[in-house]
């Protein structure tokens, strides 16, 4: 058996440096819509993986990720941490834009539903995430992973997220 070549991926980010001061400032759908806009720096986890912010709204994140050779399992289909990630990030971010000024959130659990394949030539994929409760200790959220070109559902989950005040 004959290995194939290395590959070599670069990448570029912004190092996204954050004053939890400025929470007391700035709403979290503010700061995510700031993001969209380009007017702060994205996190760096999506660089890292290959997908970015593509919609904003209240109580809505929509991320768009294109599935790529460099996060495949050894049987050559996307690792499910790949789309656990997408999720988790369009979830916890649906949360985050029902957050008032100086307060924070963190992911407290995640569950996700793997329901078919994905594979670097599923062409891109949309994480689409709706806050279902948004409360004052305790945000709740769904998330679905579906194909930007045929419509199909990938990959579903939840999310329990604790929302706390910045100190």
């Amino acid at each position: 058996m004959t290995l194939p070549p290395l590959k070599t991926r670069t990448y570029t980010y912004r190092e996204n440096r954050f004053d939890p001061a400025e929470l007391a400032d700035i709403t979290g759908l503010e700061m995510l819509q700031q993001i969209l806009a380009g007017e702060r720096a994205p996190p760096s986890i999506a660089a890292t993986l290959n997908f970015a912010f593509h919609e904003v709204g209240p109580g809505r994140v929509v991320f768009r990720g294109e599935p790529a050779d460099f996060a495949m399992n050894p049987i050559g289909v996307m690792h499910g941490g790949w789309a656990a990630t997408l999720l988790d990030s369009c979830m916890a971010c649906a949360v985050q834009t029902t957050l008032p000024r100086g307060t924070a959130y963190t992911t407290a659990e995640l569950s996700v539903n793997l329901t078919r394949a994905i594979l670097p030539s599923t062409g891109p994929l949309l994480a689409i995430g709706t806050v279902i409760h948004g409360g004052r200790r305790v945000g709740t959220a769904e998330g679905r992973l579906v194909g930007e070109k045929d419509g199909k559902l990938y990959a579903h989950g939840t999310t329990t997220c604790v929302i706390f005040p910045v100190e």
